[in-house]
């Protein structure tokens, strides 16, 4: 079988005719078009392309994803619920006061020599339409993500630089919790203190908290964290003072990522990560957070799901979190069609 192309697609964008990848980020500020994939745990794919054309919406090879009752779960039900109540306990003991807890889920794909995550990506286009989607296929260096990620990361501007941290989950407005609220505020706090290692004093605004976004089978509530960079701030710098993102770890971050790296037995890899493009011509970039995103793994195919714990949680309702953060997604990947049609 040919192998498939180095292709990159984000909104309406394919970029063809890979010129080089490289692990060192510092390259997102030279110059070209560069699609972006960093992991989780910090290891970053940076790939410039020679041309970007205009594609319109994305067309592609059909899919064929994984039977629906092939996907196993690196914790299932009932480690997820004693995992939160270990959480709940480290935040009454004051370690932390949130920690995002995730959990991976892999099926076997049933033709993976054909599996093209550019085919995975239209299907989610057409399925669950979300405003950061992207698609970064990379067949020789081991990446193929497919992304229908909802949350910003980092939108730069030249010096204004803005994130967009998602906390709050439920199928309507009215499932919205206070605890949903009181959280959104708290991973707010935390990524405005983020971006002030990197940007202006006085420069950081919140021009938008706790607003009700509508996606495809769920509402969500997000926030807007705006600033303007330091004189001589690069990527390496913002990629440093943000990753990973704070809506996928908690707060303390610190103290949230060593209560991750305990309870979740499998690396998260692309999935809470950061997708993205950066254009350095230009000085503009997106990078989306990895969420509602698949990746290809040897065979199998990878999606992860999670929810974030408060001692305000109830476990079985944050197991139900990450069902519903699931449910949608894993469908339009098993069929290439929305569940129900």
């Amino acid at each position: 079988m040919t192998e498939q192309p180095a292709v990159a697609y984000f909104a309406g964008r394919l970029a063809v005719g890979l010129r080089d990848v490289t692990s060192d980020v510092s390259a997102l500020d030279s110059r070209g078009f560069w699609a972006v994939v960093v992991a989780f745990e910090g290891e970053a794919v940076c790939a410039r392309f020679d041309r970007v054309l205009a594609a319109g919406p994305l067309r592609a090879p059909s899919w064929r994803g994984p039977r629906p009752n092939t996907w196993s779960s690196s914790l299932d039900r009932d480690s997820y619920l004693t995992a939160v109540e270990l959480i709940r306990k480290a935040i009454a003991e004051g370690e932390v006061y949130q920690a995002n807890l995730c959990r991976v889920l892999s099926a076997p794909l049933p033709d993976p020599a054909a599996a093209d995550v550019l085919g995975l990506g239209a299907a989610l286009a057409r399925g669950n339409p979300a405003p950061y989607a992207g698609v970064v296929s990379l067949p020789r260096h081991g990446v193929r993500v497919a992304s229908a990620s909802p949350e910003l990361y980092l939108r730069r501007d030249g010096d204004l630089v803005e994130s967009s941290p998602i906390k709050g989950t439920g199928r309507t407005p009215d499932d919205l919790l206070p605890k949903d609220h009181a959280e959104n505020v708290m991973i707010v706090d935390l990524v405005r203190n983020d971006l002030g290692q990197v940007c202006r004093i006085g420069s950081i605004e919140v021009p938008a908290l706790c607003v009700v976004e509508q996606h495809p089978g769920l509402v969500h509530l997000v926030s807007t964290v705006r600033g303007r960079l330091r004189p001589g701030v690069g990527w390496p710098e913002l990629i440093t003072a943000t990753f990973p993102p704070g809506s996928v770890t908690g707060a303390p971050k610190s103290s949230a990522l060593r209560v991750i790296k305990a309870l979740e037995p499998v690396p998260r890899g692309p999935y809470c990560g950061a997708v993205g493009w950066v254009d350095a011509d230009r000085g503009q970039g997106v990078l989306a957070v990895g969420i509602r995103t698949f990746w290809i793994a040897e065979d199998r195919l990878c999606f992860g799901t999670g929810a974030g714990i408060t001692w305000g949680s109830d476990p079985a309702r944050e197991w139900a979190e990450t069902e519903l953060k699931a449910a949608r997604l894993l469908a339009v990947a098993g069929s290439g069609r929305e569940e129900g049609t």
